[in-house]
């Protein structure tokens, strides 16, 4: 059974930097050889060629080629297989035109070759430019018979005649419904950042917030399936949805902001890159002759050439309208760059262009500025590190043409990653859209197998405000109905928090009503204001949501804007998961006997006390979880809509290490009854276990909660076991479960 292959592989392996190149091929590769009915005589390992063409020094010395594994049938090489570590690309560069000179060496000539990395296996015909099959190793049971297919021995003997589809067409992934449970899924853990790794999303065009690409490439393959369909509808940068399509799933992005339909959809046009590049060098030998660089050039150019004027900035900004935020040289080259574009007939090769044109604004302004003690090139524009039209004191005047050619780099790089994925016959796997969260209406009832969504944080970002200039620049329209459905408080438009309730409400009402049931909706988050927290799990109780726990997820490098407002904002997220059932059980609302400042000092001191030290957002994300596990958010968000005075004003804070500890010469503060601090920890800690289908041990349990219970005196075993059966029931021998939770509220 292929189910069985690596099915008791953690793949969290892959991210230890001890799992190396020597590791794929034993742990993961052979096993698959081995199923796919290989076995030791005919897995020729580390061959040793001598390179048919190339030799080096004065005595002309052979060079040699050393593929991993050629697999023979009967006398014959049939095709290569070459392993890499989980930190190499394998989909793009040298690697594949390495393991080509394997397929085609004079010894060996065979028609496939194939790369894996651990985390994907690839494969190739020496004939084709794009991969035949490409698929994550996590999911290979889905992929199987196509693999077989493919390179089983018995599709290499002579007489038999297969007939291949590649996997973008597959609409038979050969599993079966029993093979996998939706509803059974565990929650993940904290999941390590890749972010650069990735050139679809790094490089191609700046973005005000990005989720990272592998997390939400793994929650897309933890939660559906290949062929399912994948929903975001605060669509952003596009990472869910190209993360899906990668994964072979059908994808929908939406968003209100026309620069994020743009760049998905430029980002996603199949392009012929031969063409692209030939219609580069014809535009920069155009631009090179008539780039407009003197005063009359100049003035001329922009007499000829349209660019945005009168635009209206936000008042936040230093200067009043658009056409402000450039100097007249960065007006007129910018035009002239874009007529240039323009007059292109080739609609998919001027969408590339204009992409490239997009993303090099963010260095042609006024408001960019380099970066202390690097390139001039290496900046970033204010809009982005500032979020507001900051004209920088020193403007970094970049070369426009030297910056638009590596834009065409990074372009390339993007377009070979996905090309496979998202090409002239899988496109229609996708649907971009410009649109509304609040109205999904073109989507049928229970139609929708996955959401994964980061909506806008309240007054964060006012993302079409700060758009201005992309989209002025690229003629897209924003209307007054945009800004009225866009999700946001405060902007030019003064939008309340009621009204950014209003919106995020009838946005989860319309996913759930699009979600089938029995599937699951991940929505990330980052508020200190409780309020908002308490308005999705609110609203998404009594849509029909059972909320099935949340999980911390860092988000990489911390950013500027943390750096410079390290207490007002929150670096990392909290991804809040909810279940589509029929019968939703509610979250119950603990009664603790305390009031709702003594369960704030004894979750921060419990935090502190964890970790040594807490970080203002390891003790948001605590209390937000334990108010959602225990049902207090509601108190929380009428008194608290800040920690940040309160952690100021009773605990000590370190700015090297950014952590609140308990102030020198004090002990902790809360003087709560031990038998209600183990209360309080042991339900929380329960029912977080059972929401991830775990059923702890009275050691575990002790474990777990000692190191809060710090408090001048330590309880004894026999007291944690005593407190334990008043409040939970024993499984077996020595698992423990909160008692029955249907009987209505917890009162202890």
């Amino acid at each position: 059974m292929t189910e069985f292959i690596l099915e008791n592989f953690d793949f969290a392996q892959l991210n230890s930097p001890d799992f190396k190149e020597d590791s794929v091929r034993e742990v993961l590769i052979l096993p698959i050889l081995q199923q796919l009915g290989y076995d030791n005589q005919h897995i020729i390992r580390s061959k040793s060629l001598e390179h048919p063409f190339i030799k080096i020094g004065s005595k002309k010395r052979k060079i040699k080629l050393i593929p991993d594994y050629l697999l023979k049938v009967a006398d014959n090489y049939a095709w290569v297989l070459d392993a890499k570590a989980p930190t190499e690309e394998i989909k793009t560069g040298e690697h594949i035109e390495q393991v080509y000179s394997y397929a085609i060496h004079p010894e060996v000539r065979t028609k496939y070759f194939a790369l894996c990395n651990g985390y994907e296996l690839v494969l190739f015909r020496i004939d084709t430019e794009n991969p035949v099959l490409s698929f994550h190793l996590a999911e290979i049971q889905y992929h199987w018979e196509t693999l077989q297919n493919y390179l089983a021995p018995s599709a290499f003997q002579s007489g038999k005649h297969f007939v291949y589809e590649t996997a973008h067409r597959a609409k038979s992934f050969p599993v079966k419904e029993t093979d996998f449970d939706y509803l059974d899924r565990p929650l993940l853990d904290e999941l390590p950042v890749r972010k650069q790794s990735a050139k679809r999303h790094f490089g191609v065009h700046g973005y005000f917030t990005k989720q990272t690409w592998n997390v939400v490439q793994e929650y897309i393959r933890h939660f559906s399936r290949p062929d399912d369909l994948v929903l975001d509808p605060f669509g952003g940068s596009g990472v869910t949805a190209i993360e899906a399509m990668m994964t072979d799933r059908r994808a929908i992005h939406i968003d209100l902001n026309p620069m994020s339909f743009f760049l998905v959809d430029s980002l996603a046009t199949p392009v012929d890159l031969d063409k692209l590049g030939q219609a580069f060098e014809k535009i920069k030998h155009q631009f090179e002759q008539k780039c407009p660089t003197t005063d009359d050039e100049i003035a001329l150019a922009l007499e000829k050439y349209p660019y945005p004027t009168g635009l209206v900035l936000p008042k936040s900004s230093d200067v009043e309208t658009i056409e402000q935020l450039f100097s007249p040289k960065q007006k007129a080259q910018l035009a002239f760059l874009k007529h240039l574009i323009l007059k292109l007939k080739e609609e998919s090769v001027r969408k590339s262009l204009l992409l490239m044109f997009s993303g090099l604004l963010n260095k042609i302004n006024l408001t960019y500025h380099s970066s202390s003690g690097r390139s001039e090139g290496r900046g970033n524009s204010s809009i982005f590190a500032y979020y507001r039209y900051r004209i920088a004191k020193q403007p970094a005047l970049i070369d426009l043409l030297k910056y638009f050619e590596s834009r065409l780099k990074k372009v390339i790089q993007a377009k070979r990653e996905i090309q496979s994925k998202i090409n002239a016959q899988t496109i229609d796997r996708l649907q971009v859209i410009k649109g509304t969260a609040t109205d999904l209406s073109f989507l049928k009832n229970g139609s929708v197998d996955y959401i994964y969504t980061d909506p806008p944080y309240g007054k964060k970002i006012p993302y079409l405000d700060l758009s201005i200039m992309w989209n002025a620049w690229l003629d897209l329209p924003v209307t007054a109905e945009d800004y009225a459905q866009e999700a946001i408080e405060g902007g030019e438009h003064d939008k309340t928090k009621t009204e950014y309730n209003t919106l995020i409400a009838k946005s989860i009402e319309e996913m759930y009503r699009v979600l089938k049931f029995d599937r699951w909706m991940s929505f990330v988050f980052a508020h200190k204001d409780p309020e908002f927290w308490h308005l999705i799990i609110d609203t998404a109780e009594r849509c029909g949501f059972e909320y099935a726990g949340a999980v911390k997820q860092s988000n990489g490098q911390t950013s500027f804007k943390k750096r410079q407002n390290p207490f007002t904002v929150l670096s990392g997220q909290l991804i809040i998961h909810f279940k589509k059932v029929r019968q939703p059980k509610a979250i119950l609302k603990a009664n603790l006997g305390m009031n709702i400042g003594e369960i704030i000092l004894q979750t921060i001191e419990g935090v502190i006390a964890k970790h040594n030290g807490a970080t203002l957002e390891q003790i948001n994300d605590e209390l937000i979880i334990k108010g959602l596990e225990l049902g207090f958010l509601d108190l929380l968000k009428k008194e608290y809509s800040d920690l940040t005075p309160l952690l100021m004003q009773t605990f000590d804070y370190d700015e090297k290490s950014e952590k609140f500890s308990i102030a020198k010469n004090t002990q902790f503060k809360t003087s709560i009854d031990e038998r209600l601090r183990i209360k309080y920890y042991l339900i929380s800690f329960l029912r977080r276990t059972a929401l991830e289908k775990k059923y702890p041990t009275f050691d575990e349990i002790v474990l777990h909660i000692m190191p809060l219970l710090k408090n001048g005196t330590t309880p004894e075993d026999q007291t944690i076991l005593s407190v334990l059966e008043d409040t939970a029931i024993r499984l077996g021998e020595n698992k423990w479960k909160l008692q029955d939770e249907g009987q209505g509220e917890l009162n202890f």
